[in-house]
């Protein structure tokens, strides 16, 4: 059960990043990469508190689809969203954001299971872990750069 931690400090009010990682649409921009978008639930716009959003992405050459509810939110402070159905065996994303100086830090925590048991955990260790680091790592350096252009 590994558990990602990033803080990342950002130059900009608390609200505009709490909305901005709450997008959908910055979401879909921020993981081209992977050819994410949404395809169920929420679909634009910002997601609160109660719906869901389906992605379909393609990771390691596999297009997947995975479906996440927002469990708990306060705005600005935080929201929750975890899996409903897809790929891990389970996930809990938290995304809080405390404003500090003249800016916000956003605090993300990743806490997943991978499924499969033994041969998952081996995955985690292998490459997944690092994967999903690196993955988190550059949304939320997308989020760092719009926020600070929009607060510019």
């Amino acid at each position: 059960m590994p558990v990602i931690r990033s803080e990342l400090y950002i130059e900009a009010p608390i609200e505009t990043c709490f909305d901005l990682a709450r997008s959908i649409d910055v979401h879909a921009r921020s993981t081209s990469q992977t050819k994410e978008r949404a395809v169920g639930g929420v679909m634009s716009g910002l997601i609160e508190l109660g719906q869901t959003v389906t992605w379909e992405a393609v990771h390691f050459g596999i297009k997947q689809q995975l479906t996440a509810k927002i469990t708990e939110f306060e705005s600005p402070f935080y929201f929750v969203d975890e899996m409903v159905r897809g790929a891990f065996k389970r996930f809990r994303h938290t995304h809080e954001f405390c404003a500090v100086d003249s800016g916000t830090l956003m605090i993300d925590e990743f806490d997943y299971t991978s499924p499969l048991g033994p041969l998952g955990k081996l995955a985690d260790r292998m490459f997944l872990e690092s994967y999903m680091m690196n993955f988190l790592l550059k949304r939320n350096l997308y989020i760092k750069q719009l926020a600070e252009k929009q607060a510019g």
